[in-house]
């Protein structure tokens, strides 16, 4: 198929002056399409020249004034050079008409551009934009319904990159493998947000730093690097962390332990009996406490931090601790449960009372739902789907808490006087 041409025109023009009987003489290109628009413009240039003795023709009529009287069009000679009476004139509609020759040939050379030369004018514009900014503004494209930890994150580390850039931007010209090794050398030293004191965790400045290369790849599909950047350079390891759980014989400790605030210990145990994350729990209401048609009950949920549904059974038990259902359906089903940032002084007062020494949070619910099905017997896929979990490697963390208590269970076996 062959490439449709713009065909823009350019022209010398006359513009009456105000003031005096002389007109401008202007050119005037059209139609003109600036890049990434299809709607035509025209552009009108002064070249400074002024004449006052153009010639008329009076065999072509412009337009038709108000009182009946004609204004005409300027005569040309056969190359469109407008005729003047002065000699100073007719050399400045000569200079007019080599401008609109010079105009006209740019225009023509610019359509004959290949669209390989246009890409590499657009992609040399897109270099020179600020990755920051860009960055800013892909977040809530890349994540217009995840979870608030998410955002919270990425918003983070957008203000990270302003810190190691000193408040200067970042063009895309400018990143390289080198560039990123030294983001990532900052992250590791990078100052904790708010007013907390000293420099994040290596396993935060891992996320943060995925986050950064995650951007990068986005850039790349966007067309604003021609390099995969993001795949050149390693991500920062992190630093495994025991998971703790609990053992049946702590979770009933727990139960027969007191805890000033009812809802939260019904919430806790809530959750290692249903794997539900805190972020489920405190949002869930009665609605989505559902009966199937066997006459189990299971709580319908759209899980916060992957933003899909998911069926959870409810067991007799777990049914128990949510309490009476009242005639409100829309209510809350854990009233009153502690935002999860404030959480861990009232949960550390239980946990400390119940004689547990373990570093409990409340996500060591979900841990221990899922160790504890395993201790039981339970096969890992199972597990898998309860948990919500799309990798199984995920699940079989869990695993090694198993092996460390049967490890533990063995070693209680103890035989005194064996024979040599």
């Amino acid at each position: 198929m062959k490439k449709t041409l713009p065909n823009t025109k350019v022209t010398v023009k006359l513009r009456r002056s105000r003031y005096k009987e002389e007109w401008y003489l202007i050119i005037e290109s059209y139609p003109v399409y600036k890049r990434g628009s299809n709607r035509a413009s025209r552009v009108v240039e002064s070249i400074n020249r002024t004449i006052s003795t153009p010639i008329w023709d009076k065999s072509s009529i412009a337009r038709i004034l108000p009182d009946g009287s004609f204004n005409y069009k300027p005569k040309r000679d056969l190359n469109g050079i407008i005729q003047c009476r002065s000699t100073i004139d007719q050399e400045a509609c000569i200079y007019a008409d080599n401008v609109r020759k010079l105009r006209q040939h740019e225009y023509d050379s610019a359509i004959l551009y290949t669209d390989k030369e246009n890409e590499l004018a657009a992609q040399n514009e897109r270099s020179e934009q600020d990755f920051i900014k860009y960055f800013n503004g892909i977040i809530s494209k890349r994540h217009p319904n995840s979870s608030n930890s998410i955002i919270v994150n990425w918003m983070r580390v957008g203000e990270l990159l302003k810190i190691y850039s000193q408040g200067n931007p970042i063009p895309f010209k400018s990143i390289s493998v080198k560039l990123l090794e030294d983001i990532k050398m900052f992250l590791l030293r990078a100052p904790m947000g708010g007013n907390k004191k000293g420099t994040i965790s290596q396993n935060t400045a891992s996320t943060y730093f995925s986050i950064v290369k995650a951007g990068l790849k986005q850039a790349f599909i966007d067309e604003y690097l021609t390099v995969d950047i993001s795949a050149k350079v390693k991500g920062i390891s992190q630093i495994e962390k025991p998971r703790v759980a609990l053992s049946m014989n702590e979770v009933q400790m727990l139960v027969d332990t007191p805890c000033k605030d009812d809802v939260l210990k019904r919430a806790f145990l809530f959750s290692i009996l249903t794997g539900l994350r805190h972020s489920d729990i405190k949002p869930l209401k009665w609605k989505q406490i559902q009966q199937t048609s066997k006459g189990t009950w299971q709580a319908v949920v759209v899980q916060q931090k992957t933003k899909k549904l998911d069926c959870k059974p409810v067991t007799a038990q777990a049914l128990q601790l949510c309490g009476e259902r009242p005639d409100d359906d829309e209510r809350l089903v854990f009233e009153g449960l502690t935002d999860i940032s404030w959480i861990s002084h009232p949960l550390k007062e239980w946990i400390e009372a119940s004689g547990i020494k373990k570093h409990v949070t409340f996500h060591c619910g979900r841990h221990s739902f899922a160790s504890l099905l395993l201790e039981n017997g339970v096969d890992i896929y199972t597990i898998k789907s309860l948990m919500g979990h799309t990798n199984v490697k995920t699940t079989q963390i869990y695993t090694h808490l198993v092996d460390a208590a049967k490890e533990k269970a063995a070693n209680t076996l103890h035989i005194d006087n064996l024979p040599v």
